[in-house]
């Protein structure tokens, strides 16, 4: 591919890599199958840590998380491609038609940095109660070995949300460039996501900190 002037390594990154709307797509089918799907028909967590107090609620919350990752899997894996931002054939009346760069970047974004802000605040949260830092208090539990669960989380459902904000962010940037938005406005849209990503994560750190449970009741 021909150089590209003017772009930073970003830049040059995000508009050439479609490699994370498929990547991302893979990671959301592995984990709400093999994760979310299976939780739901057994009605216990992964790792063994813990009982809930009402598994079959647990079931149904955890079968509309697979539901809604995997959801997020295909949206991710329809922006890698050429028509990603062209309504499907099948659907009636709109078929065919361009969407809105906004309407198909504001979501996608969206998810994105609450994949993100979870993954952060989770791997902080509990590393400091593993330090033995802050305590953490967690409703829906009948029992729970608290330094299991939080070893577990560092270990595995963090990192999966970060690593799936991260993919999913990428791909919302390579799909703002080869829509055709500006290099002005993409880099001010950037600067001003990196801080919102900042400002959100350390709310949700301050909020299981100092236990604003209404904040982190997601």
């Amino acid at each position: 591919m021909a150089s590209m002037p003017g772009l930073n390594a970003f830049e040059r990154f995000t508009r050439k890599s479609v490699w994370p709307a498929y990547t991302g797509f893979l990671w959301a089918l592995l984990y709400a199958v093999f994760v979310r799907f299976y939780e739901a028909a057994t009605g216990t967590v992964i790792g063994g840590y813990g009982k809930f107090s009402d598994p079959d609620a647990f079931s149904v919350a955890s079968y509309a998380a697979g539901v809604l990752i995997l959801l997020c899997g295909f949206i991710l894996l329809g922006l890698g491609g050429p028509r990603g931002s062209v309504v499907p054939d099948w659907v009636p009346v709109f078929r065919g038609k361009k969407l809105p760069r906004l309407l198909v970047l504001g979501p996608t974004l969206a998810g994105a940095a609450f994949l993100v802000a979870h993954g952060i605040t989770g791997i902080i949260t509990k590393l400091l109660y593993l330090a033995g830092a802050i305590p953490l208090r967690l409703q829906g539990w009948a029992e729970v070995d608290m330094n299991h669960l939080a070893i577990w989380d560092l270990c595995f459902y963090e990192p999966w949300f970060l690593i799936m904000g991260i993919l999913a962010g990428l791909t919302a940037a390579h799909y703002a460039q080869a829509s055709g938005m500006a290099l002005s406005v993409f880099r001010r849209g950037t600067v001003l996501y990196l801080i919102f990503l900042l400002l959100l994560s350390a709310l949700l750190i301050c909020a299981i900190i100092f236990d604003f449970s209404w904040i982190m009741e997601f």
